[in-house]
């Protein structure tokens, strides 16, 4: 197709990126599973210690509108390239605190690094990408966070245990900057795209109202609630599942199978889009699915519990990747993208905020109205879902 052969070979652009991005998200996931270890050697409570984690979505909340901004100055591979270059620092400053606080701050610093990959991958998915395979692209590429998180719980232990906390640091410091040099050498510029740009007239500057324009609402509002039912499942499903008797490790593993699904949803969804060329009838069927698969994995267990489990892999967990090849046709205006994707990923952080603090709450003191919280779940799923049929696609 004439069009492709002005861009860059699609399924490498996307794989590089993928690996890039893994490699991202495996520092942030390298934590989890050595928590206990951390603590000892930083000498932290529980409380400080939570915080090794906590402070990604904090930075995400804080820098995710000015990201957006230097996105659209920059562009979104430098961006990317800078993202290595900070997480490399603050790795490097982790792999050498001599305390808890120290340490923090470091992990501060790579979510800086993580919130520029978040929002810079997907622009640079739009722009490196030919137009005709931008969904196929963003399938393969929105793939990187759950592959990081398993490549973060699956290697780090044994990485912990033969080379110490500082190899671990270090280590996942050394890949994430090797795939950047690959990023570097293999993601350019489309020829047209530098001719337009020789050619385009200057810049137009942009008034921030045209992001909450009623329309743009709507969009958001799904994408929000479908961040706080995902939440949910991640956060407390495990919990119920063991009230229930389910073992620990098995209830990990049933609460993160939507995640690991996504292999396959993402990628699916994708290639549908390009296929179809439309994007509504698919994220509507993916965000419908996440109301009562919430329902039933914080209230059932049995048959059901794996059924809920695998249809919001299979089919909800499709919707990210909608959400992103579908968010221009929604704002409407390119030029809107690197400011919009800001905002899109700060309503990210908010729904993963909201979805562990609201749970709690429904729960009540006793941990114990599983039904009542799996209910407004799947109520709130529902309004996501009204939300985004009611949103226009331009």
């Amino acid at each position: 197709m004439k069009t492709n052969k002005q861009y860059g070979n699609w399924v490498l652009i996307a794989v590089v990126m993928l690996l890039f991005g893994t490699a991202i998200a495996t520092i942030q996931f390298k934590v989890p599973v050595v928590m206990g270890d951390v603590m000892v050697k930083m000498n932290m409570d529980a409380n400080s210690a939570s915080w090794l984690m906590s402070i990604f979505t904090f930075v995400g909340i804080i820098l995710a509108l000015p990201t957006g901004a230097l996105a659209k100055k920059f562009g979104p591979k430098t961006m990317l390239l800078a993202a290595a270059a900070i997480i490399a620092a603050g790795s490097l400053l982790g792999a050498f605190a001599g305390n808890g606080m120290i340490l923090i701050v470091s992990r501060a610093i790579e979510g800086v690094a993580f919130i520029f990959v978040t929002i810079c991958g997907p622009l640079a998915v739009q722009k490196y990408v030919a137009p005709d395979k931008i969904g196929s692209a963003t399938g393969i590429w929105a793939l990187w966070v759950c592959l990081g998180s398993v490549v973060g719980g699956v290697l780090t232990p044994t990485l912990y245990s033969s080379t110490g906390f500082v190899g671990v640091w270090i280590i996942y410091a050394v890949a994430a900057v090797v795939f950047a040099v690959v990023v570097a050498v293999v993601v350019k510029d489309p020829r047209k795209a530098l001719e337009e740009a020789s050619e385009a007239p200057a810049e137009e500057k942009i008034n921030y109202g045209d992001l909450v324009k009623p329309n743009i609402l709507l969009f958001l509002v799904a994408f929000l609630v479908f961040n706080m039912t995902l939440m949910a499942v991640l956060g407390f499903g495990p919990t119920f599942m063991q009230q229930q008797g389910v073992e620990p490790t098995l209830s990990g593993f049933i609460s993160t199978l939507p995640m690991l699904l996504a292999v396959i949803s993402s990628p699916l969804f994708g290639a549908l889009s390009d296929k179809l060329g439309r994007r509504k009838p698919l994220y509507l069927f993916a965000l419908f699915v996440m109301g009562p698969c919430t329902l039933i994995l914080l209230t059932q267990t049995g048959p059901l519990m794996w059924a809920g489990a695998i249809v919001m892999g299979l089919v909800g967990l499709g919707g990210p990747v909608m959400c992103l090849t579908s968010y221009i046709h929604v704002l409407g205006r390119p030029e809107l993208m690197s400011i919009g994707m800001g905002v899109l990923m700060l309503v990210q952080s908010l729904g993963q905020f909201l979805g562990t603090w609201l749970v709690p709450l429904l729960l009540g003191p006793d941990v114990s109205s599983w039904m009542f919280t799996g209910i407004v779940m799947c109520v709130l799923g529902f309004i996501g879902t009204g939300a985004l049929a009611l949103c226009k696609f331009k």
